[in-house]
C-alpha cells in the first residue's frame, strides 16, 4: 500500500457513482434495556475541536482515505453489497453522533436498519475533471453531523477505481487497510454467489468502555502520570515544538502542502532494517534515530522531543476493527556528541520502552488531569514536532495490496505544523509529508530530506550518520 495525496492518484476517466450511507435516526433514545454507547476519549477530544472551530467560524476540513481497484467489468449490485457488509460488520460505522452540551452523544443502530444509496454522478471525460471531482467528493464527511463515511466509484469497461473517506472519529491509519481488504474480499464473494469469509472483529465501542474504564481510576497525583510530568518539566511544556523554522505566525492556520517522498528502495530499507536489527532494535526505531540526528544537524536540539501515535489495537479481536485505536504519546532521548548509529539506537529503544509504559494513559486524560497544560480545545498552540511509522505489511490484506493497487490518502486543508508518516511497503520506505504553504517551510521541508537521506545513506553504508 501506498500513502499518497489524493491529487497524485492517477485515476483514469469513466462513469462516477456514488453510494450514500442512509442511517435513519430514532430521537437519541437508546433501547430502554441499552446503555447508551460512550464516546472513546480521542472522539471527545476530536468533537469537541471541531465544535470549537464551527464557533470560531473557522473552517478545517480534513479526512482519512484511501483506494483500490477492481479489474475487470464492475458488477455494481456486488459493490453495494459489499459495501453495505462492510457498514453493518463495524459497530463504529453504525453510530450517529450528536452534539450535546456534555460532549457527543450516540445512537447505535442495528444492523438491519442500515441501507445505501446509488447515486449516479455521470460520465467525466477528462483526467483534470477525475481529479477535481474525487478530491471535492472525498471532503463530504462531516465530524459534528455526518456522514462519516464516504464511498464512490469511477467504472470503466475493464476496471473501476474506487475510492472513500473517513472522519477521523471513526477511523485511523491501520483502518484504512481494513476498509480496502473488508470491501474487496466481500465483493469478490459476492460477484461470485458465495459466502462472505472475513476475522472475527472487535467492536471499537468496547475499545471505548475498556478505556473509559482503565482512565476513571486516575488522579492529578496517579503515579501513572509520572512519565508526562518529568516530560513536561524537561520540555516547558506538553507539546514539544518542531525545531526548525516554517516561517509561520502565531495563531495563524495555512494551507497545506501535502507530499510524499520515496526514502529507500526496496534493497536499501532491507538493508537498513539489517542495520537495526545487528544493532538489537527495529527499522521504525532506526527511522526515528536518523529523524532525530537529522534535526540536530539542521540546527535542532541535541536532545530529540517529539509526540508519537501509539497504536493499541493488538492482534486479537481489534486488529481488524474499524476505529481510532491509537495513543499519542511522548518520547524523548539525546543525539549528543559524536555516538554511533549502535550507540544512538540503542538509546532510541530505551526511550520507546519507557515511552510504551505509558500506552494506556490517555492522552486526553492527561489533559484533564495536568489543566495547567491545557488551554481548552484549540488544536496544537504551535508547530508541534510529530512522528508516525507505519509498515503496511503488517496490516489486514497486506499480501493482496499490491494486486488491488491499494492506497491510503490523508488530507487537511489548513495546518500551522509539518506532520511526518512514514511507512514500509513491498518497494521500500517513504514520508508523506504536510506542512504549511510557506516559503520557509518548503526551504525547510527540501533541506531536512536532502539531509535526511544522506543520514540513511551513512547508516546504511557504514553504521554512522
Amino acid at each position: 500500500m501506498r500513502q499518497i495525496p489524493i491529487e497524485e492518484l492517477d485515476i483514469a476517466p469513466g462513469y462516477a457513482v456514488e453510494w450514500s450511507v442512509v442511517s435513519p435516526t430514532r430521537g437519541g433514545a437508546a433501547e430502554p434495556t441499552q446503555t447508551p454507547p460512550v464516546a472513546s476519549y480521542i472522539q471527545e477530544q476530536h468533537f469537541a475541536l471541531a465544535q470549537y472551530l464551527e464557533g470560531e467560524e473557522i473552517s478545517c476540513p480534513s479526512y482519512i482515505g484511501g483506494s483500490f481497484e477492481i479489474r475487470g467489468r464492475l458488477d455494481r449490485d456486488a459493490l453495494g453489497a459489499a459495501l453495505l457488509h462492510f457498514v453493518r460488520r463495524h459497530e463504529v460505522l453504525r453510530c450517529v453522533f450528536r452534539t450535546t452540551d456534555d460532549g457527543p452523544a450516540i445512537e447505535l443502530l442495528a444492523p438491519e436498519e442500515i441501507k445505501v444509496d446509488l447515486v449516479e454522478v455521470g460520465q467525466l471525460a477528462s483526467t483534470a475533471d477525475v481529479r477535481s471531482y474525487v478530491h471535492r467528493f472525498l471532503q463530504g464527511t462531516h465530524t459534528l453531523r455526518g456522514p462519516w463515511f464516504v464511498m464512490g466509484a469511477m467504472i470503466r469497461d475493464e476496471s473501476t477505481t474506487v475510492y472513500f473517506a473517513c472522519d477521523h472519529l471513526v477511523t485511523d491509519g491501520v483502518s484504512t487497510p481494513v476498509v480496502v481488504e473488508d470491501i474487496s474480499t466481500a465483493y469478490e464473494a459476492f460477484s461470485r454467489g458465495e459466502e462472505v469469509v472475513l476475522p472475527e472483529v472487535g467492536s471499537y465501542l468496547d475499545f471505548a468502555v475498556q478505556e473509559r474504564d482503565r482512565g476513571r481510576s486516575l488522579t492529578p497525583d496517579d503515579s501513572r502520570l509520572d512519565y508526562w510530568k518529568g516530560f513536561t518539566a524537561r520540555n516547558g511544556g506538553m507539546f514539544p515544538r518542531f525545531p526548525l523554522d516554517l516561517g509561520v505566525e502565531p495563531g495563524v492556520m495555512y494551507p497545506v502542502i501535502n507530499e510524499t517522498y520515496p526514502l529507500l528502495g526496496g534493497h536499501d530499507a532491507d538493508a537498513m532494517e539489517l542495520r537495526c536489527r545487528e544493532a538489537g532494535s527495529e527499522l521504525a526505531a532506526g527511522v526515528l534515530a536518523a529523524v532525530a540526528v537529522t534535526l540536530r544537524k539542521e540546527g535542532g536540539p541535541e536532545v530529540y522531543r517529539g509526540l508519537m501515535p501509539v497504536s493499541r489495537r493488538g492482534r486479537g479481536k481489534y486488529a481488524n476493527s474499524m476505529g481510532w485505536f491509537v495513543n499519542t504519546l511522548p518520547v524523548e532521548f539525546s543525539v549528543a556528541g559524536e555516538k554511533d548509529f549502535a550507540e544512538t539506537i540503542g538509546a532510541v529503544r530505551t526511550a520507546l520502552v519507557a515511552m510504551l509504559k505509558s500506552a494506556n494513559v490517555p492522552f486526553p486524560k492527561v489533559f484533564d488531569l495536568m489543566p495547567s497544560q491545557h488551554a481548552g480545545p484549540q488544536g496544537w498552540p504551535f508547530p508541534i514536532n510529530f512522528f508516525s511509522y507505519l509498515d503496511f505489511g503488517k496490516t489486514p490484506g497486506a499480501g493482496s495490496q499490491v494486486a488491488r493497487k491499494a492506497c491510503g490518502h490523508i488530507w487537511g486543508s489548513h495546518s500551522n505544523g509539518i506532520f511526518f508518516w512514514f511507512y514500509r511497503n513491498d518497494t521500500g520506505l517513504y514520508l508523506n509529508a504536510a506542512f504549511p504553504d510557506t516559503p520557509q517551510a518548503r526551504r525547510t521541508a527540501k533541506e531536512f530530506l536532502g539531509t535526511l537521506g544522506t543520514t540513511m545513506d551513512n547508516i546504511i553504508g557504514n553504521g554512522t550518520f
